[in-house]
């Protein structure tokens, strides 16, 4: 006899074939192949005895302070520790239950019906002098190359931006912001790169962005959110899909002093609000950003990465940009041309939380880490 410990992220599916399970016997199983952690902040005292005995019914478990059951206090803190069977029992159960159990229960049931997506790569090339990483910087003499050898090495899309909004960058007029993009986005309607990939408008100007919709471009990425009304219409008309990124503050002030009570908890609120703004508008498709040095400390940066799987229950797709960032240097002194491995680290992490959009200067070195990560996902026993 021979026992193997397994890797918690095999194929679940592909495991109980390799014993002969049947098709129903493997679904019933695969619900109770991972434990999924819920920390649930400010539930009722009452809720919280008979979420806690409704748990130890179906071998879930509650942890709370040792005095909850005498509802000394309002209101406690708890984590719940429970597979996807038992997420789903409790999510009905839940929903008869008074104290504020409903609401409990209606947001367990948003995290075990996420989609998944297939992982893609967004390149990055700015259309300016001051981007933070000059081997991102492209001229019209060389716009041509550069946005071949993305599409040659594995970019399924590819964002141009012609204004830094690296901490305490200038800002940029409108007027000089489309001046900077024209004749890049002329170029690539004229040689109908966008035949071959999806290009992308790093921008929340107008002229600009109605420029580059109007000449092929698809998607809106908006690192202030979808805050302008007029952005929102705009990507409505054309039918774009819009990144909706969370930024505190501006690029000139966001990295001064940022403080969250609760950062997770406050980007998610942010997310919810932009989402309904976009479909108030009219927009069909949303990425989200939680973007990774815009407004947060390295201890945010690293919490946002770490549970970004909290933001799949939202309903969209998850971009992640960490490639080259100042969150790299604060963990290790390194110059901005020395952060690829420490890039690659950061988004192999975001991979496994749950991202399916990863902005990169380095697209080849990128597409290798995705060739591995999905050889291994593939990889049964």
């Amino acid at each position: 006899m021979i026992i193997t410990k397994l890797a918690a992220d095999t194929d679940h599916q592909k495991l109980l074939q390799s014993v002969g399970c049947t098709k129903e016997g493997a679904k019933i199983m695969q619900g109770k192949m991972q434990t999924h952690l819920f920390y649930i902040k400010d539930l009722r005292t009452p809720a919280a005895n008979i979420l806690k005995q409704d748990a130890l019914s179906i071998g879930a478990e509650l942890a709370v302070e040792k005095d909850t059951i005498l509802c000394k206090d309002k209101t406690v803190n708890a984590l719940l520790m429970a597979n996807e069977k038992q997420l789903r029992i409790l999510s009905k159960k839940e929903l008869a239950q008074p104290f504020g159990l409903k609401a409990v229960a209606m947001a367990l049931k948003e995290y075990f019906q996420t989609l998944e997506y297939k992982p893609r790569i967004m390149g990055v090339l700015n259309a300016n002098d001051d981007s933070f990483y000059h081997d991102s910087r492209m001229q019209e003499k060389n716009a041509s190359i550069m946005i071949e050898q993305m599409i040659e090495e594995g970019a399924d899309i590819i964002d141009i931006g012609a204004v830094s909004s690296r901490p305490g960058a200038s800002a940029v007029s409108e007027e000089e912001e489309f001046l900077r993009i024209k004749q890049i986005v002329d170029l690539i309607y004229l040689g109908k790169y966008a035949e071959h990939v999806r290009f992308s408008l790093d921008s929340y100007a107008i002229k600009p962005l109605s420029y580059a919709l109007d000449k092929g471009f698809s998607i809106v990425n908006d690192i202030t959110g979808l805050r302008s009304d007029e952005v929102a219409r705009l990507a409505a008309s054309y039918q774009a899909t819009v990144v909706i990124m969370h930024m505190q503050g501006t690029p000139q002030t966001m990295q001064q002093n940022p403080h969250y009570e609760d950062v997770i908890e406050e980007v998610t609120l942010f997310f919810k609000d932009r989402i309904a703004k976009a479909d108030a508008y009219g927009i069909e498709e949303v990425i989200l950003d939680i973007g990774l040095g815009f407004g947060k400390s390295l201890e945010h940066n690293l919490t946002l990465l770490k549970h970004l799987g909290h933001f799949k229950h939202l309903g969209k797709e998850l971009l992640v940009g960490a490639s080259r960032k100042s969150m790299i240097d604060m963990i290790q002194p390194t110059p901005v041309s020395q952060r690829l491995p420490a890039t690659l680290a950061l988004h192999l992490k975001a991979l496994q939380e749950g991202a399916s959009i990863l902005r990169v200067h380095d697209v080849k070195a990128h597409q290798q880490v995705l060739s591995i990560y999905q050889a291994l996902q593939e990889v049964g026993i």
